[in-house]
């Protein structure tokens, strides 16, 4: 497919994506979420060669904000409770001066619909609502969070020579201070 040749950059929204769309909500308040690691990898190999990344969900907590940082995306690219995903697609755009058909957009709801249309590539995993499959771009045939997102950055970085993993290269992504600290101790070069 030709429009994959065209992405310089991606958008995803969170659960239903990223995630099975699945939430344990814990007595505090706070909302837990499971995260596919394969997923996570083809993130953190996009941000590490270059293609800036965001991410637009109606979602909001501290767990997304440090998913997200280990897979080198920028807070200014993190639009959590996005009532309006177009609007917030855009300004990720005008930041990255990026043409929205260069960027590919991942979501699965109702929500997703606005900026699945203007997207170069809308996409969506293969258990999206029937709406939004009825307008995707392209359906993977993974779930969320099950390999839709790295099924996407796969057909994207692979023809294009740039799916190359740099293991002697620290990862672009930034780890909460503990972790960090902990990491040292085992000799990671994070």
């Amino acid at each position: 497919m030709d429009r994959f040749s065209s992405i310089k950059a991606f958008a995803f929204d969170i659960d239903g994506v990223l995630t099975d769309g699945s939430l344990l909500a814990m007595p505090d308040g706070d909302i837990l979420r499971t995260f596919n690691t394969k997923d996570g990898f083809g993130i953190r190999t996009a941000t590490d060669n270059g293609y800036p990344v965001a991410i637009i969900t109606g979602g909001c907590s501290e767990s997304i904000i440090h998913r997200c940082h280990s897979y080198g995306i920028n807070t200014s690219d993190l639009f959590m409770l996005s009532k309006d995903k177009i609007a917030d697609f855009l300004l990720f755009c005008e930041r990255h001066s990026l043409k929205q058909e260069e960027v590919a957009y991942v979501g699965d709801d109702i929500p997703d619909i606005p900026v699945i249309k203007v997207a170069g590539l809308g996409v969506c995993p293969c258990d999206a609502v029937d709406e939004v499959k009825e307008i995707a771009d392209f359906i993977s045939p993974y779930p969320g969070g099950k390999g839709c997102v790295r099924d996407l950055i796969e057909k994207v970085l692979k023809p294009a020579g740039r799916w190359q993993f740099h293991p002697d290269k620290p990862w672009s992504g930034s780890f909460p201070e503990n972790i960090v600290k902990f990491a040292g101790l085992t000799g990671r070069n994070i």
